[in-house]
C-alpha cells in the first residue's frame, strides 16, 4: 500500500514536460494518490493525466476565479481535497535597478498574489473538511535563506508566499490544515536548462552542497510526499531538500563569473 493510498491531490505548476510539478504527481500517483493535475497547458496535462490515471485543470494561478474554480472541481471530482500543491514560479535574473514595472508587476501577481489566490482557494475547501483538514504546500526555494546577486524581486515575493504559509499554518491548524513550504536549490529542470548549458555554471554551485550534489526534481517529491502523509507532525515550516546549502550559502556573482571564464578557457583550450 502507498503512502498515501486512497488521498486526493491537486498539483499546480505541472504543464511543462518534467517539471516538478509533474515529477510529483507521478509519485503522489504512484504512492496511491487520486491525482489532478493543474496549469495553463492542456495538451501536457492531458497527456500526464491519462499516464497517472488522474484528472486534469486548467488554471492560471493569477487569476482567483481559475484558482477557485480549480478547488471547487477537485472538490467535486474526489468528494474532498486532501493535499494542494502549488508549484508555480518564474525565475526572474533581474537587478533591483534593471527590473521593471511590468516585470514587478508579473512576478508579484504570480508568486505572491497567486500564492494568496491558492491558499485562500483551497483552506476554504479544506476547512470544510475539518477536522481532517489537509495538507497545503507551496513550493519556495533556498534563495530565501541564502541570498544570490540579481535575484531582489524573485527573492521578496518568495519570502512573502512563505509568511503567507505561515500564517495559514497559525490561523487554521485548529481545522487540521497543516501549511508547509519546500525550498529545493539550483534544479536542473526545463525551468533551469539554460543555465545547466552553460559550461562552469553548475561547477560555482557544486562545492556549496556539503552532501556532494546537486538536489534533483525527485529529492523534492520526496520531501513533499513525506509532508504529506499522516506521519509528518509539521506544519508552518520550511522544508530545504538542497542538500545543506543553506549551510554554505550560494555563490555570489562574482563567483559564477570566475567559474564559467575557467571553463570557457579550458573549452577553448581544448
Amino acid at each position: 500500500m502507498g503512502q498515501i493510498q486512497g488521498k486526493s491531490a491537486v498539483i499546480l505548476g505541472a504543464a511543462s514536460p518534467g517539471n516538478m510539478g509533474q515529477t510529483i504527481a507521478r509519485l503522489f500517483a504512484k504512492e496511491g494518490a487520486k491525482v489532478m493535475v493543474a496549469g495553463r497547458k492542456e495538451g501536457p496535462l492531458a497527456d500526464l493525466a491519462t499516464e497517472i490515471g488522474g484528472e486534469y485543470a486548467l488554471c492560471d494561478i493569477t487569476s482567483h476565479a481559475e484558482v477557485n474554480a480549480l478547488a471547487d472541481k477537485a472538490r467535486d471530482t474526489f468528494g474532498r481535497v486532501d493535499i494542494a500543491i502549488n508549484t508555480t514560479g518564474w525565475g526572474l535574473l533581474a537587478s533591483l535597478l534593471e527590473i521593471t514595472e511590468e516585470q514587478l508587476d508579473q512576478i508579484t501577481a504570480l508568486q505572491f498574489k497567486g500564492v494568496h489566490h491558492f491558499l485562500q482557494a483551497f483552506v476554504r475547501v479544506m476547512s470544510e473538511q475539518a477536522p481532517t483538514g489537509g495538507s497545503l504546500i507551496s513550493l519556495s526555494s533556498a534563495t530565501t535563506k541564502a541570498i544570490i546577486n540579481n535575484h531582489a524581486a524573485y527573492i521578496g515575493t518568495k519570502r512573502g508566499s512563505e509568511a503567507l504559509i505561515e500564517c495559514v499554518a497559525n490561523d487554521y491548524g485548529h481545522l487540521g490544515i497543516k501549511a508547509n513550504t519546500v525550498s529545493p536549490a539550483f534544479t536542473e529542470s526545463p525551468m533551469t536548462k539554460e543555465g545547466f548549458a552553460t559550461p562552469g555554471l553548475v561547477d560555482a554551485f557544486l562545492p556549496r552542497y556539503p552532501l556532494g550534489r546537486l538536489n534533483t526534481v525527485e529529492d523534492v517529491a520526496y520531501a513533499c510526499l513525506w509532508l504529506c502523509t499522516d506521519t509528518a507532525f509539521v506544519t508552518g515550516q520550511n522544508i530545504q531538500p538542497n542538500g545543506g546549502l543553506t549551510l554554505r550559502g550560494n555563490p555570489q556573482a562574482s563567483d559564477v563569473a570566475a567559474a564559467v571564464g575557467a571553463a570557457m578557457a579550458k573549452l577553448q583550450e581544448g
